[in-house]
């Protein structure tokens, strides 16, 4: 067999693979969380945007929720102001909103949008602003409790970092049935007007929440979900997750995305995978391939 008939069987094997998984996800909606590696190395950006295009081509509706923690840092440092960090969350006053707002809303979302058009897709940027997509609300947090009978006076005070405390899906609707793809900045608005600086991970459970998503998709800098001996894991429900956290197993930087994706699967959204981003066409292959590359996440057994 030649070299170029080994290479054609191959690929008609991985479509064939493939093929199963288009027909059952057609016209299903796909929250994805862009971010870390995937989303500043070249290789890895321009292997999303093929991802996210090509998903879009075989019937599938993906959503682009990005962050733009490093990016912000950076202009933030060129601009002489010193990033301050309580909790691992940044400090947000009005000055620094305005450069989150420029970066995220500006830089980063258009850099997005313009990566997926020029891969042949046609990509919309949005804020949370745009459309009333999400509303915000003042995030309070303590140094030493999470008990919401702490007193207020004793909560700290991070200025313009919000939580989400409604969503309307009405703008995203409208883009994916005009067969766009949405790209969204975790900028939401405040009762009063004001601009609230929001995690993206959790932006991205929400809005997989409100609009029923088939799969909330998390792209982070690790191969996904690893136990005491390193051993990657999958296919857990609720209940396997919490006495993995109980147990020690999940904890640090991983517990936020772990109660992102547990909050979404319990809310109705199929599954939540937490993939790995460093991986080119990582999207694609936990979609469209039998091993994945992450760890999958279900709902039941709470």
């Amino acid at each position: 067999m030649s070299l170029n008939t080994q290479r054609a069987t191959h690929i008609a094997q991985v479509l064939t693979e493939a093929l199963p998984y288009i027909q059952r996800f057609s016209g299903k909606t796909f929250v994805i969380k862009y971010g870390g590696n995937a989303m500043v190395d070249e290789d890895l950006k321009n292997s999303f945007a093929r991802d996210v295009v090509l998903m879009k081509a075989v019937g599938l509706n993906p959503v682009i929720v990005h962050g733009g923690g490093p990016q912000i840092g950076d202009l933030l440092q060129r601009v002489g102001k010193q990033s301050e960090f309580i909790n691992g969350m940044r400090v947000t006053d009005s000055e620094t909103m305005d450069i989150v707002e420029m970066v995220l809303g500006g830089q980063v979302n258009k850099s997005i949008v313009n990566l997926v058009n020029s891969h042949g897709g046609r990509a919309v940027g949005l804020t949370g602003k745009d459309g009333s997509l999400i509303y915000a609300e003042k995030l309070h947090v303590s140094k030493g409790s999470d008990d919401p009978a702490v007193k207020a006076s004793e909560m700290i005070d991070l200025g313009h970092v919000g939580k989400v405390s409604s969503i309307d899906t009405s703008v995203i609707d409208m883009l994916i049935h005009s067969d766009f793809i949405p790209v969204i900045a975790p900028i939401g608005v405040g009762k009063d007007g004001e601009s609230y600086n929001i995690n993206a991970d959790l932006v991205a459970g929400k809005i997989a929440e409100v609009l029923q998503a088939e799969k909330l998709i998390l792209l982070t800098n690790t191969a996904g979900l690893l136990d005491a001996d390193g051993k990657l894991l999958t296919g857990l429900n609720a209940r396997q997750v919490n006495e993995l956290i109980d147990d020690g197993v999940i904890y640090g930087g991983m517990l936020p995305k772990i109660g992102c994706a547990l909050d979404a699967v319990q809310a109705g959204v199929t599954t939540a995978h937490i993939i790995d981003g460093r991986v080119q066409h990582a999207v694609l292959l936990e979609l469209f391939t039998d091993e994945g590359v992450g760890t999958l996440i279900r709902g039941g057994a709470r």
